[in-house]
Parts: structure tokens; C-alpha cells; sequence
């Protein structure tokens, strides 16, 4: 049992998913400060205030609070880790590959068709001619 167990650990997927959530783990971290430390307080500078928790509050009976600015402030923290993440590194990415592959001489392999979308195609062009007959 104990053997399996080794084997199972030490597969190259088990130990490349290990590595991936550390590694996620810490460009989390990285991306969260960009936009606490960066991106946020750019948003302060424009409109008065790092987060909208305390903007339109509905306070019902029973002293239930519906915070709708904090829900604001939870999406606006979303589209900046998305903006960030994309222009900060997946971008480059996309350039830095392209430029990899440019310098290797790789070229993006022709789209292949599919053999069911080839043989409708000579089907219709089949009834096409058929049909000037």
C-alpha cells in the first residue's frame, strides 16, 4: 500500500500540480497587492474614496443592512485583477511566445477541415452544378 502511495506521489502530474497551486498561490498574491497597493488607490485619487463599502446602504427593519457599494467595491476589485492579469501577463505572454515562435521559424500549422464539413461542402457543390444541368 504504502508502495502505491509513493508511486502515485511521485507521478509527474501530481508533483506539476503541486508546483502549479504554490506558484498560484504566490502570483495571487503578487496580482491582490497590484491592485490594493496600485490600482486602488488610483481609484481614490478619481472619485474620493479607495472602496465603496459605505455608498448606498438600505437599512431595512430589524436592522438588516443590504451593502450595495460593498458589493460594488467586490466587482470593481474583480475587473482590476482581470485587467491586470490580462495586460500584465497575458499579453507579454502572447508576445513573448509570438516572438519565440518567430525566431524558431515555427509557423501556426493550416486549421484542418473537418471531414463533415468537407463532405457537405462537395455535396452543396455537387447540387449546385447538378442544378444548371
Amino acid at each position: 500500500m504504502l508502495r502505491g502511495f509513493k508511486e502515485f506521489i511521485m507521478k509527474g502530474n501530481v508533483v506539476d500540480l503541486a508546483v502549479a497551486v504554490v506558484i498560484g498561490a504566490a502570483f495571487g498574491a503578487v496580482v491582490t497587492a497590484l491592485v490594493e497597493f496600485i490600482l486602488m488607490p488610483l481609484i481614490a485619487a478619481l472619485v474620493g474614496s479607495p472602496n465603496f463599502d459605505n455608498f448606498l446602504v438600505i437599512t431595512l427593519g430589524a436592522g438588516v443592512a443590504i451593502k450595495i457599494g460593498a458589493f460594488l467595491t467586490v466587482l470593481v476589485n474583480f475587473i482590476l485583477i482581470a485587467a491586470a492579469i490580462y495586460f500584465f501577463v497575458v499579453v507579454p505572454m502572447k508576445h513573448l511566445e509570438e516572438r519565440r515562435q518567430a525566431r524558431l521559424g515555427v509557423e501556426e500549422p493550416a486549421e484542418e477541415l473537418d471531414p463533415q464539413l468537407a463532405l457537405l461542402a462537395e455535396i452543396r457543390d455537387e447540387l449546385r452544378t447538378n442544378r444548371t444541368l
